[in-house]
């Protein structure tokens, strides 16, 4: 082991201890020493434990989502760009999700000499202690569940989001954006319930056409962030999200996202609702919270209103998008869709309990019971004509 390297293990240990004066003084030690070594040292180290997560279950962004969470900016940015700098030596085949989800982040590389201090920004010190943190934190990241084919590995016929330039999504989005920057909540649940109509069939359509294949897809997966303050009530609304379509979604409240399992058409749909439904749910506990300022019940019971108001939101959302999903179904006069639909539900569960034999549930909490009828008459402005199907517990892994 190269003297760089000797130093690079002790400000690893130290780091992951609980001596603050033990990690600076071995920081300053790696500051001393020969740079150009604890550079190649830092970078060699941070590319192999890089490349041990691809076969985890782990995908660029999900790195990247994690390190944005915990690190600081540069340590972030620093990360970011070793995996593109460990690109390089992935072995054949590389998939093009892998390649274009590195675009999507713009990791960048340019020359491995100097490549710390080129990230600096004049500060040295802080940058090695930000690569020390973001190699501490790729070296304690656990296995997750496989949901693509890593690099190196042999294709298998997994599910896939579909492409992002399709037409039928485009509308969607363009559906979803106007109901997001309405100030009128029926033109809102316009927009809203027409997004949804046109992805329910275009998934009853996409169910159709794989049954009659020859080799049909199995059911893929993607995760979605679930960031804090309120991490608990977003991850709820996904999965009242992901059953109105057919999906399964569990929640690893430690890694600070959801993993949802479906078929293309469906994952779509769950992913631009979502992201909608979370934007005109925010806008309107935000309304609701200024309104109760203005009666003089803000103060330190804001927290309970606002998670009331989301958790309720969900709920209501859930509720109602179910229904819709049934009256599409309903509509669709063919006498295949109902197994067809049913098979796939249970491909998905089949799959959902391969990935994740245990799992466990949490139950919500009502702490402010105004902010639960705001949330829940918020929701009724959202989106579509209710239903009454029962609300599911959150989901999520043991």
């Amino acid at each position: 082991m190269s003297p760089a390297e000797t130093l690079l293990d002790d400000a690893l240990a130290a780091a992951r201890g609980t001596d603050v004066r033990a990690a600076e003084r071995a920081l300053d030690a790696l500051v001393v020493g020969d740079g150009a070594a604890v550079d190649a040292a830092l970078l060699a180290r941070l590319s192999r434990a890089v490349g041990r997560l691809w076969p985890r279950g782990w995908q660029p962004v999900d790195v990247d989502r994690l390190a944005t969470r915990r690190l600081t900016a540069r340590g972030a940015r620093l990360l970011r760009d070793t995996l593109a700098a460990q690109r390089r030596a992935l072995p054949a085949p590389v998939p093009a999700w892998f390649d274009e989800q590195l675009t999507d982040l713009a990791a960048r590389w340019d020359a491995d000499a100097g490549w710390l201090d080129r990230r600096a920004d004049g500060d040295r010190i802080t940058a090695l202690r930000d690569a020390v943190d973001a190699l501490v934190l790729v070296e304690s990241l656990p296995p997750i569940a496989v949901l693509r084919p890593p690099p190196g590995a042999a294709a298998v016929p997994l599910a896939a989001v579909p492409a992002t330039g399709s037409r039928m999504l485009d509308r969607v989005r363009a559906l979803l954006a106007k109901a997001e920057s309405s100030g009128y909540p029926a033109e809102a649940e316009a927009f809203t319930a027409k997004a949804q109509e046109l992805m329910a069939r275009h998934s009853i359509d996409a169910a159709l056409l794989a049954a009659t294949a020859e080799r049909p897809d199995q059911p893929g997966g993607m995760r979605l962030g679930t960031d804090a303050p309120y991490a608990a009530a977003k991850a709820l609304l996904i999965q009242e999200v992901a059953a109105a379509n057919r999906c399964e979604s569990v929640w690893s409240d430690d890694l600070g996202f959801a993993t949802v399992l479906g078929f293309p058409a469906d994952l779509a749909a769950v992913e631009l609702l979502h992201t909608s439904l979370l934007v005109q749910a925010t806008a309107a506990m935000l309304r609701g919270r200024g309104d109760r300022s203005g009666r003089g019940k803000g103060g330190r019971r804001t927290k309970g209103y606002d998670e009331s108001f989301l958790n309720a939101f969900a709920l209501r959302i859930g509720e109602r998008l179910r229904s819709a999903s049934t009256a599409a179904a309903e509509e669709h006069a063919d006498d295949r869709l109902l197994p067809v639909l049913a098979a796939r539900s249970d491909a998905v569960r089949e799959r959902a309990d391969q990935l994740f034999p245990g799992t466990t549930r949490h139950r919500l909490q009502v702490r402010d019971t105004e902010g639960w009828s705001s949330g829940a008459t918020a929701a009724d402005r959202a989106s579509l004509d209710a239903g009454r199907p029962a609300p599911r517990p959150l989901r999520g892994p043991r």
